[in-house]
């Protein structure tokens, strides 16, 4: 592919990522993503990714940290990798927001896309298992259920966010990166009960 095809390419997803975070997967035309991306023709589409439904796969391909959380020590003692997945889901939070708003309506409306979204996002939820299992078991964390805590955990991170709906029962101006994770983590040690 030359530099001029994976320039369009590019844009082609950035676009698409852009109008289904706001409008959703179903709400947004091949039409609407090609005249967002600068008026390309609609058949790049096809051309490039075989359709929107592919087009929805390399947004993930493209965009989505997958090496970065598929390589991650399981080794890592319980404390330091519950701490390392606060840190990390929260960090991409703030770093692709689009893609994660996309992640947060696929997942709530339980859609035939969730499967592409599993296998990107589904290793940092094993090892976050996996250490909150072994630090259950090594007497770290105080967890009744694995599962629940799993589950508590994946919501704060990833459905927590300020928006509109909230204004009239915050008080707090929005944190910087560094002071939600560190709020993230005071709350989610202290709601494993977590023994430092």
């Amino acid at each position: 592919m030359n530099t001029n095809e994976s320039d369009v390419k590019t844009r082609l997803l950035l676009a698409a990522k852009k109008l289904f975070a706001s409008q959703g997967f179903e709400g947004t035309t091949v039409r609407q993503i090609c005249e967002a991306a600068g008026g390309t023709n609609v058949a790049l589409i096809s051309y490039h990714f075989g359709g929107k439904e592919n087009m929805f796969a390399a947004l993930f391909d493209h965009f989505f940290p997958f090496n970065q959380f598929a390589e991650v020590d399981k080794n890592l003692p319980p404390m330091e990798g519950v701490k390392l997945v606060i840190r990390e889901v929260t960090r991409f939070r703030y770093s692709d927001p689009e893609l994660i708003h996309i992640i947060q309506h696929e997942i709530l409306l339980n859609t035939s896309r969730i499967e592409k979204i599993q296998y990107y996002v589904m290793p940092i939820w094993q090892s976050l298992r996996h250490w909150l299992e072994v630090g259950r078991d090594q007497g770290i964390f105080e967890i009744r259920s694995l599962d629940f805590a799993l589950f508590s955990i994946a919501g704060v991170l990833l459905f927590n966010r300020s928006s509109d709906y909230w204004q009239f029962v915050i008080s707090d101006e929005p944190y910087s990166l560094e002071k939600t994770i560190e709020e993230l983590t005071f709350f989610i040690m202290n709601g494993i009960m977590a023994k430092q």
